[in-house]
């Protein structure tokens, strides 16, 4: 079974809780998982996976699929530096420079997919 999608009103009110310096787990999760659903939704693919953990993972950009074991293209970063990416706060070489993000892979450079669209 799919996971639940995020109504964008709810992502879009939990985004701007956590940018006001909302710190509850509910809403910080809501809006890591809301922001991955919309990198899902515009970058659809199965080559790189995305993990925030211990909020969610997706996979999306175009490309091969994998079907077992680790994916060969995988993003892995925590939820304030994923939403400073999401948002685009914070540049992806920036984060990458800093150790911010951990990315493996040659598909694994989302440059060209961050921000991510929170408007619509």
């Amino acid at each position: 079974m799919p996971p639940k999608r995020i109504e964008d009103a709810d992502g879009r009110a939990a985004l701007a809780a956590v940018q006001r310096g909302e710190t509850a787990r509910p809403v910080l999760a809501t809006a890591v998982r809301w922001t991955l659903q919309r990198l899902a939704d515009d970058v659809p693919g199965n080559s790189v996976e995305v993990r925030v953990p211990p909020f969610a993972a997706v996979q999306a950009v175009p490309g091969p699929r994998h079907t077992r074991g680790t994916p060969p293209n995988v993003v892995e970063t925590d939820a304030t530096t994923w939403l400073a990416l999401a948002t685009g706060e914070l540049r992806w070489d920036d984060a990458v420079a800093q150790a911010r993000v951990s990315a493996s892979g040659s598909r694994a450079d989302l440059t060209g997919f961050l921000p991510v669209r929170t408007a619509v």
